[in-house]
């Protein structure tokens, strides 16, 4: 194969890469390339970023992703601690009888240990009209453009890059810009998708849910409590698939959100004030509270993905190729991970340190997790059938407060409920305990180099529920704590990724250190463990030792989206060997020709 041709001057282009959208996908991708040094615009039709709440679980691997952005600090300044997500209620009102409780978002018990271990970062609440502007303002201080009140009309892609025509909205003025790369950040409508061809498989708008956002000081109800969702079990919100109304904390706690599902095949919903309000003051059950209204709105529950997320020079990420409800909280935390795992392929590409096939390995592997997500949200929805069976008796004139009063009642009929309960909340740990879901992800791609003397990969646990660290291609580096030479704790995570390959080995491992150092690639580091030396590290607890998987002389090659990317597993003495070996992995994970010159 001749060496890739090398990419045409800079003057060729407006920008590297030209992002419509800037929602998490596209603020996340903006954010990650500029660090990179790669020119990026974003535009936006909008006048400015997000201003609805939207979506607010920020998962365990989101933050990964932001603390490797340096933005976890300014993120963790706008959102609700992890401590105070709280137990999930379900009662009769916010006022009313109190039915039960189920600790969600790794808070309880039984499942602290679990997500303390498997993580340096914790959960939190974030309203994503509060961290878009994080993300955006972070992104343009390290260089990227942003164009506010500009719609994206069409594009011509063709072999070195992609001309896109935007229009001012305020002047309506139409032009072009060149750019190497176009990506389709723009949402479950996304026209860039339709424009590339790419498609969607599955259902859309399968049922409906009205939300309604208001200020209201709830505290003498809540504070003592604290959660971000409260499920109200009551006859004026029992529609739809849930069967429930919601109430949601968007700032504790006098921002929230009410939400009730409604019958499509029923038209429109009704929202006027007098409807809207009624049932609001329902749901808290206080007619007297002073509810003030801010918007209403209508949205569908979707079940689609892309089975394809690249045409050529157009990749396409986030609500654009999944789309599906909150449930589960995986919406925006899979759009931050779609961008984290295509900017680092982006910005090699273009620096030309990757061929352009690396490309494809966004595709494999980020649209089989679009997949899981799609499936994983509206599964969550549906296992709340058994829970709502539990609370209603069919045929009653009243099923709701029928079933309520059968939970209280001490007879056989009650006991029978409460078991039928109990059975029915642990399904909803599926949804609100679900580690596995959030980190679990294993990529398989061109970008990832199997391990020949592995045996498949089997679950000791449930995998939707607890996470598995593996140290086996394909998955997570799995976080450790180490100690540096000032003797400050930092994770395995902290010491990889920042834009570069790692090379992990140990102390024995000296002829991985000299092949890192003979191959001077500018993207390339080697972290010692076991080195008592300035850029070295200590593994007191031995815990590194337990889950490496390899040798203490052996070597893993990370990506710098954390992946683990290839393995050496046995000791490796011969410097020379490990530099043929690692030349050869890199290359290949980087789609680059063996005979290629490296920058």
């Amino acid at each position: 194969m001749s060496p890739t041709p090398a990419p045409p001057p800079e003057a060729a282009f407006d920008t590297d890469v030209l992002i419509v959208g800037t929602g998490p996908t596209g603020a996340t991708l903006a954010l990650a390339l500029a660090g990179l040094g790669v020119r990026c615009q974003l535009v936006s039709r909008w006048n400015w970023l997000a201003d609805t709440p939207r979506a607010h679980i920020i998962n365990q691997r989101a933050m990964e992703v932001f603390r490797d952005l340096g933005v976890e600090p300014a993120v963790g300044l706008h959102g609700t601690p992890w401590s105070q997500m709280g137990d999930t209620l379900f009662a009769t009102s916010l006022a009313g009888a109190e039915l039960l409780r189920i600790r969600t978002w790794g808070t309880g018990d039984d499942r602290h240990g679990d997500y303390l271990k498997g993580s340096p970062c914790p959960l939190m609440d974030i309203p994503q009209h509060l961290i878009e502007p994080v993300l955006i303002n972070h992104a343009a201080q390290r260089g990227a453009g942003l164009r506010c009140n500009t719609e994206y009309l069409s594009h011509v892609q063709d072999a070195e890059g992609v001309t896109v025509e935007l229009q001012d909205r305020l002047s309506e003025r139409r032009y072009t810009l060149r750019a190497r790369y176009l990506i389709g950040a723009d949402g479950a409508k996304s026209q860039v998708m339709e424009d590339a061809g790419l498609k969607v498989e599955g259902t859309l708008a399968r049922a409906g849910t009205v939300y309604i956002q208001f200020q209201a000081d709830l505290s003498r109800y809540v504070q003592h409590r604290p959660s971000i969702l409260y499920w109200i079990v009551t006859p004026s919100a029992s529609f739809g698939e849930i069967g429930m109304g919601l109430l949601r904390a968007v700032r504790p706690w006098h921002q929230w959100i009410a939400g009730w599902g409604f019958d499509l095949s029923k038209g429109e919903p009704d929202l006027s004030d007098e409807l809207v309000l009624s049932r609001i003051r329902t749901l808290i059950g206080d007619e007297q509270v002073d509810v003030q209204i801010e918007r209403r709105s209508v949205w569908y529950v979707n079940q689609a993905h892309a089975p394809e997320y690249r045409h050529g020079r157009v990749l396409c990420g986030g609500d654009a190729v999944h789309r599906h409800p909150p449930s589960s909280g995986l919406g925006l935390n899979t759009c931050v991970q779609d961008a984290f795992n295509l900017a680092w392929k982006l910005a090699y590409v273009i620096q030309g340190h990757a061929g352009d096939a690396l490309l494809d390995s966004y595709s494999e592997e980020r649209a089989p997790v679009g997949r899981q997500v799609v499936q994983r949200a509206n599964q969550s929805r549906l296992d709340y059938a058994p829970l709502k069976a539990a609370l209603r008796v069919e045929g009653a004139a009243n099923p709701v407060a029928a079933g309520i009063a059968r939970f209280a009642d001490p007879g056989p009929e009650g006991v029978a409920a409460r078991e039928a309960v109990a059975e029915a909340l642990a399904l909803k740990n599926t949804e609100f305990n679900a580690q596995g879901i959030e980190m679990n992800q294993r990529c398989v791609s061109g970008a990832v180099i199997p391990d020949p003397l592995l045996e498949a990969e089997t679950w000791a646990r449930d995998p939707t529920l607890h996470l598995q660290a593996s140290a086996r291609p394909g998955a997570k580096l799995p976080h450790v704590w180490l100690v540096n030479h000032r003797g400050l704790r930092v994770s395995t995570l902290d010491v990889v990724g920042q834009g570069r390959f790692t090379l992990l080995t140990g102390l024995a491992g000296g002829a991985w250190a000299h092949a890192v150092e003979a191959l001077a690639r500018p993207y390339l580091q080697c972290r010692v463990i076991g080195a008592m030396s300035e850029s070295g590290l200590i593994d007191p607890y031995c815990d590194w030792q337990r889950v490496r998987g390899i040798a203490e002389a052996g070597a893993l090659l990370v990506r710098p989206d954390g992946i683990i990317a290839w393995r050496h597993g046995a000791a490796l003495h011969d410097p020379e060997a490990a530099q043929r070996l690692l030349q050869a992995a890199l290359d290949q994970v980087l789609a680059l020709a063996p005979d290629r010159p490296h920058p």
